[in-house]
């Protein structure tokens, strides 16, 4: 009596069911056949992905991976889409640059039918999930998420299977300076440095901060307490809204009588605003204008 093959076969015996299986080139195959299953690509006829939010490689791991291919050739296939009589990258950059190494001439690949929005939204969720991105990848990858899909925080948060907030707090990394973005993805201050920086109002004050960190290498808690003190400080030199406007009622009534016109002026809550001078013709105006000189 035959027995009933085992059912959930591990991963190895499955790839060497593909692995045994004899590969066609491309061009052997007719299109209808080719998408959707796996073929041998010319490496030449292969582009990389410019949307890919993995910018930096490397180098050290991918020739380390180029060796390992020189003696057992390429166990998982990368995924592209056809664009034109070429191929674009999905996913798998990384193998596709080692095999570029490797001297291979074809690559094993998953051929898929995607449209820019579909490669994107594939190409990034390869990399959060799959691949050790920097913290500034990450959100980069998080904003084009959204901006190429039209997703909303809490939409993107679903889809990505992370909560509301550590999204929020992801792509407010983006608002980090450049300095300071460029030690994060550098590894010379981790994301617990660069949190408390976002807090602070003045890009000049999270530089200085930055420098003391990586010239006094503080930790966390002494950015925290840093930033704490430099925003209470902060709002103790920042006059009041009621004060502000008690000045500017002042000036804008001086004015007023000086210029024999109507200067008005709106005030908003962080004390930012406008002025506003009325005049009644060109000639008034080149008046005022003559007075202000």
């Amino acid at each position: 009596m035959s027995k009933t093959p085992a059912l959930g076969r591990g991963l190895g015996s499955l790839m060497g069911d593909l692995e045994a299986r004899p590969r066609r080139q491309h061009s052997e195959i007719p299109e209808t056949t080719v998408v959707g299953g796996i073929a041998e690509i010319s490496v030449r006829d292969i582009d990389t992905n410019p949307e890919n939010p993995r910018k930096r490689f490397s180098e050290e791991d991918i020739n380390e991976l180029a060796i390992s291919m020189q003696s057992v050739g390429i166990i998982q296939p990368i995924t592209v889409r056809r664009i034109g009589g070429r191929y674009q990258i999905i996913s798998g950059e990384r193998r596709f640059r080692a095999a570029k190494i490797a001297g291979l001439r074809t690559i094993p690949a998953y051929i898929r039918v995607a449209t820019d929005k579909e490669s994107l939204e594939m190409a990034v969720l390869e990399n959060i999930q799959r691949e050790n991105l920097d913290p500034i990848e990450i959100a980069i990858s998080y904003q084009a998420l959204m901006e190429g899909l039209k997703l909303t925080q809490e939409k993107l948060s679903d889809r990505i299977g992370k909560s509301r907030p550590a999204v929020a707090h992801q792509l407010r990394l983006l608002k980090l300076p450049a300095e300071v973005q460029l030690s994060l993805k550098n590894e010379q201050i981790s994301i617990g440095h660069a949190k408390p920086l976002i807090t602070l109002e003045s890009d000049e004050k999270r530089i200085e901060i930055l420098h003391r960190i990586l010239k006094e290498e503080l930790s966390v808690r002494q950015v925290e307490d840093l930033c704490k003190n430099s925003e209470t400080t902060e709002k103790q030199k920042k006059p009041s809204i009621a004060t502000i406007s008690q000045k500017i009622e002042l000036i804008h009534d001086d004015w007023s009588k000086k210029l024999a016109t109507p200067v008005k002026y709106k005030i908003s809550k962080s004390g930012k605003g406008q002025i506003t001078i009325d005049f009644k013709s060109e000639d008034d105006f080149h008046r005022i204008i003559s007075m202000l000189k």
